[in-house]
């Protein structure tokens, strides 16, 4: 199994997403409690653009228990979908979960800053995203205003007299 695994996940990083989801379909119905499989079959259909045929696949991987770096890149791709099927207290609850058990992940909160967004709590997702963007940036124009970023980022909605 660990070899046709690593084969589906080669054939998707060459860019062969149908073949690669063909292979996962297989593996998952071989193997339906592998947390790993479900993990990349979800994946699979992401990328072929079936975000509502990867959400099964996701919530089972998860149920079942990942690894770390799987249960990180599954909380991320499950929240994402959910936001982009329009469930968006189901995404915002998955990657809560996401950024509480993996605090340092700069793309998990992006992601929550955009469901925020679709959730029109528009103040804290602008106050993520430029919390994220002073952390990260190596723009000098940026750094230079990162004081008075950070201390803006909260007051977006203030006047200042």
């Amino acid at each position: 199994m660990e070899k046709e695994l690593d084969k589906a996940v080669h054939l998707r990083k060459i860019g062969s997403n149908k073949e690669s989801n063909v292979l996962l379909m297989k593996l998952v119905q071989e193997h339906p409690e592998n947390a790993s499989v479900n993990y990349q079959c979800a994946w699979s259909f992401d990328l072929l653009g079936e975000e509502s045929k990867a959400v099964p696949f996701y919530e089972k991987a998860i149920e079942l228990g990942l690894p770390p770096d799987e249960l990180e890149g599954a909380l991320l791709g499950l929240g994402s979908t959910y936001r982009t099927l329009g469930e968006y207290e189901k995404s915002k609850k998955t990657l809560q979960k996401g950024i509480e058990t993996f605090p340092n992940n700069r793309a998990l909160q992006t992601f929550y800053s955009m469901t925020l967004y679709n959730l029109n709590e528009h103040s804290k997702a602008m106050e993520l995203l430029l919390k994220c963007l002073i952390e990260t940036t190596k723009d000098e124009d940026i750094l230079i205003y990162k004081k008075a970023i950070d201390f803006y980022s909260n007051k977006l909605d203030e006047i200042w007299e």
